[in-house]
């Protein structure tokens, strides 16, 4: 199946498969985290039920998000020692360290407090539960903050020198964690991971309210998401500008890729909406464009020049058809993130958020839509640094260990077929999990206490005192 590819693209591959599996479980979890922190405060301050029901709802997925994270995170570094070992010997001065943080900080920080967070309640008391969640929350935005550090430092590499080895050596370590496009990257993953926890709580409550609308704990839980819809994406789409932004200062060719701009443009460039890349004879075939639209938003002047590919060396050329269709994938689940959370206003305003079937059936599908854009913006940026791993320095057929195609092709086998076996088990489970409303009995108890011959109706089981019953 895998004969006739090369060692290099087939690492690039298995590199792409496993790290698109353990990303969708970190932006998970990373807004699950806090969402569970949001829930418990909110418990401890008012004493509604609502709250903590929800709460042990969803601590359960998240620990099984949690858990299939770290196991598919460990396969990464594997990686760096087989596939990438020239990359790994080259870089390790540099993002050695900063891996090593966030094992040291973050992981430690989640781990230590994972086990109060998940059985500690009735053991430490309500207030020092509630700490031990914060510092599970706080704990996977370290993480992020740490692994964004290191992946923005290989776009905008900074703070650095090159020993006579070839070695990237620190020179100066906050300029290599604050490196030019890490805010950015920073701010921009944090959202996306609170937009794909909010829509997937949507979702779970959508399929919940089409079932029954008088559900006190889905309707609360479809109102928070619903809120968080239309307050983060539009602020996710204004950070998103701004990412750009930098992205066309520091890295120009990965914009003109995203955009489809072949050719430079002295007089405004074009907006092109839709289009077929064409490779071969470098222009976008049946382009629908907004004139001179790209210049007003790269550089908010209708006449302002953009340079295009043809400025580029093509051996320096990133893959254009994939960044093109992947960045207005993730555009366009955004603006449809932006529409749901509109939507939702405007059936706030009139009453009827609970009521608004087609709202619940959107809310549904769009659960997957934060995962979908997660992976379509890692695609954009990962690919449009390409043909460099670090960006301007450091070649991707350069980084590779030696390694022969076919021991590569084994290797990305079986991670196919372990992760599908593996994963999918788990993500079945979760959405098992998420299948029973919060707060509702079991099935065969779910239209109440059944009355057996000879046991009185006060010596019955009530479903409010089942265990597990919150």
């Amino acid at each position: 199946m895998l004969d006739g590819f090369s060692a290099e693209l087939l690492a690039r591959f298995q590199f792409a498969f496993t790290i698109s599996f353990h990303i969708i479980f970190p932006a998970f979890s990373i807004g699950l985290a806090s969402y569970l922190t949001v829930l418990n405060g909110l418990w401890l301050w008012t004493k509604d039920e609502t709250y903590l029901t929800l709460f042990n709802y969803w601590v359960k997925i998240f620990a099984l998000a949690f858990g299939m994270g770290v196991v598919s995170g460990i396969v990464m570094s594997y990686q760096f020692g087989t596939n990438w070992s020239v990359f790994a010997d080259k870089t390790g001065p540099v993002l050695g360290p900063l891996l090593a943080y966030e094992v040291l900080s973050a992981f430690f920080l989640e781990a230590g407090f994972l086990g109060i967070m998940l059985f500690g309640r009735e053991r430490v008391g309500p207030k020092l539960h509630m700490f031990a969640t914060a510092m599970v929350a706080v704990g996977t935005l370290m993480s992020a903050t740490w692994i964004l550090s290191a992946n923005s430092w290989m776009h905008t590499p900074a703070g650095y020198s090159i020993n006579a080895a070839g070695q990237f050596v620190p020179e100066d370590w906050w300029k290599i964690i604050f490196n030019p496009s890490f805010p950015y990257r920073l701010v921009h993953m944090v959202l996306a991971a609170f937009l794909t926890t909010a829509f997937v709580v949507a979702g779970v409550a959508g399929w919940h309210l089409l079932k029954d609308q008088t559900n006190t704990a889905v309707r609360r839980m479809f109102s928070m998401a619903m809120w968080m819809a239309a307050l983060v994406a539009p602020l996710q789409i204004f950070v998103g500008d701004m990412h750009g932004l930098n992205t066309l200062e520091y890295q120009p060719a990965k914009i003109m890729a995203m955009e489809g701009h072949y050719e430079s443009h002295p007089n405004g460039a074009p907006l092109i909406l839709f289009g077929i890349p064409n490779a071969k004879e470098k222009r976008i075939d049946y382009a629908i464009q907004i004139p001179k639209a790209s210049s007003l938003i790269l550089k908010h002047s209708l006449n302002a020049p953009l340079a295009g590919l043809d400025t580029i060396p093509d051996d320096e050329e990133p893959p254009v058809a994939i960044i093109f269709w992947s960045f207005r994938i993730m555009i366009a689940l955004g603006f449809a993130m932006l529409g749901v959370g509109v939507w939702s206003l405007w059936r706030r305003w009139r009453g009827t958020l609970y009521q608004d079937r087609w709202l619940h059936r959107i809310s549904i599908a769009m659960g997957p839509s934060g995962f979908m854009a997660v992976l379509a913006g890692w695609v954009t940026t990962e690919v449009g640094r390409q043909p460099f791993t670090i960006y301007g320095l450091l070649r991707t057929n350069d980084s590779l260990a030696p390694v022969d195609a076919p021991a590569v092709a084994a290797s990305l086998t079986a991670f196919i077929v372990v992760y599908f076996f593996v994963f999918g088990a788990g993500t079945f489970y979760i959405l098992r999990l998420m299948s029973k409303a919060p707060g509702a009995a079991p099935p065969d108890l779910k239209d109440g206490p059944t009355r057996t011959a000879g046991i009185t109706p006060a010596l019955q089981i009530k479903p409010d005192i089942l265990p597990g019953r919150n």
